[in-house]
């Protein structure tokens, strides 16, 4: 038994490019690895290529896929790296027994997640016609250009269109598996799956994909203590001139700051952390909705079906039954140094 078979296509005939194993690496250690103590089952993981031969990524190692398209077809989700540099500029189409592939799985009702240039091995499959999708931000464009059909969003690190996920290069495909385990098992396992690997346990699918800095808000900059006053304070009405005001700088100031450093604004990183909260609330304890949502700084509890559906899909409820404590006798309510940070909450 397994939560579902997971199958990675190994594209092209050719070697692989070096930067192709990070990819490979971080769909092997999201999904090829069982966590039994956050889910047992785990999923099974399966790379399947069109023909048997070894790939080499070169320093003297490769890959050889165990597993035929038929696989691919029959899995549950499909996950599609990026494509060679010659089917991203037109050079070379992808292969059609891959598109074939591809296109029979989704079909079947398989998830399709293509990290970075993958979509455009989904765009040739016709997959992603009429649907908005990402790419890598150098790419966007010829994205666009070459398959007219796609709605590009040229800045977000990820796009969930429920049976059809893509995603930015590098790092973004990483968030993007994080945010299928949290689809799939809650909010609490992705964060502590996240915790296990030293990363950052969310960021949403919404924020740039290019910021002016490359490493996550800390001390130095002097905006670290007063997000972490935040988040132990999402209950109380936060405005961005109380968080200026905290920081000693002007709102205009920490508005930049936030925006250089995390890639989104202000308001938008306190929604993210408060509906963060709300999760691990709706997963963890049996508060009402409506305390949750006090908690959590939203209000009401009609405010926060509003953001759970614009920005999860489900309502609250529809959230709590599907992650909720197999014995609700381990609900509790959250202690006040349980609210000092998200990292620390779960």
């Amino acid at each position: 038994m397994s939560l579902g078979t997971v199958a990675m296509a190994v594209l092209g005939d050719g070697d692989l490019l070096p930067w192709d194993l990070y990819e490979y690496g971080i769909v092997s250690s999201v999904f090829g690895m069982p966590q039994p103590d956050l889910a047992d089952p785990w999923y099974e993981l399966k790379f399947c290529a069109a023909t048997r031969r070894v790939r080499l990524f070169g320093h003297g190692f490769g890959l050889a896929p165990a597993y035929g398209l038929d696989d691919l077809v029959n899995a549950d989700t499909v996950i599609v790296p990026s494509v060679p540099e010659a089917c991203v500029t037109g050079v070379t189409d992808v292969a059609p027994d891959v598109t074939d592939a591809l296109r029979a799985a989704h079909d079947r009702g398989a998830r399709m997640v293509a990290l970075c240039d993958g979509a455009f091995a989904l765009a040739a499959a016709g997959i992603l016609d009429g649907r908005r999708a990402t790419v890598h931000w150098e790419h966007t464009a010829l994205l666009r250009r070459r398959h007219p059909e796609v709605v590009v969003d040229d800045s977000v690190l990820y796009v969930d269109e429920g049976d059809v996920l893509t995603g930015a290069g590098m790092t973004a495909g990483l968030d993007l598996c994080l945010h299928v385990i949290r689809r799939d098992l809650g909010a609490r396992i992705a964060n502590r799956l996240a915790r296990r690997m030293v990363i950052p346990p969310h960021r949403a699918g919404g924020q740039a994909q290019f910021i002016e800095l490359s490493v996550p808000v800390g001390d130095d900059d002097g905006l670290g203590p007063v997000l972490d006053w935040a988040n132990a304070n999402l209950d109380r009405p936060l405005t961005v001139d109380d968080l200026a005001k905290r920081a000693n700088l002007s709102p205009r100031t920490f508005f930049r700051r936030l925006h250089a450093a995390a890639g989104t604004t202000p308001l938008q990183w306190l929604l993210h952390q408060r509906l963060a909260y709300a999760q691990s609330l709706l997963e963890s304890t049996n508060l009402p909705v409506d305390a949750v949502a006090r908690m959590c700084g939203v209000g009401t509890a009609a405010n926060l079906r509003r953001h759970f559906s614009l920005h999860i899909g489900v309502s609250p409820a529809e959230y709590r039954r599907t992650f909720k404590l197999a014995n609700p006798a381990d609900a509790v309510a959250p202690s006040a140094d349980a609210r000092a940070g998200i990292a620390a909450r779960l």
